[in-house]
């Protein structure tokens, strides 16, 4: 019986390089994530709403946001309506909470006659109560 030496082969060797594959795949996928959901968190309507100054922000328990744009178009809950369409489906609101709180906001640029209007349509509807929704000032500008 011979005693000789064995040879061993040496095993695989750690790897040194961190696989970027995985990470590539997850950041893809949350880019496509954003890029999805960003445009349902902002209004779809475009507004120039009026500055004012002391504004903040008022949580009522229950609203419905209801727009007038440039053209004097108004939107309940971003779907345009027209003032018959408005007054029933306030009235409807109004009928199931009678504390709903319209929260308007109106272009800048709407004749103030437009906004009383819509107004009237609420406060007919049963709902008195409106909020004026505006941006806050930024410092320095008029």
């Amino acid at each position: 019986m011979s005693f000789g030496r064995l040879e061993r082969t040496p095993g695989p060797q750690p790897m040194s390089e961190i696989n970027m594959t995985p990470l590539v795949d997850v950041m893809l996928v949350l880019v496509v994530i954003f890029i999805i959901t960003a445009p349902l968190m902002a209004s779809s309507i475009k507004l120039d709403l009026p500055k004012a100054d002391a504004i903040k922000p008022n949580s009522a328990p229950a609203f419905v946001a209801l727009a007038v744009d440039l053209a004097g178009q108004a939107y309940l809950q971003d779907a345009p309506v027209t003032l018959e369409e408005l007054a029933s489906r306030l009235g409807q609101t109004a009928r199931q909470n009678p504390d709903t709180e319209v929260q308007l906001r109106a272009d800048a640029a709407v004749p103030y006659g437009r906004i009383v209007e819509v107004m009237g349509v609420a406060q007919a509807a049963g709902l008195s109560r409106i909020g004026f929704v505006a941006d806050a000032k930024t410092p320095g500008k008029p």
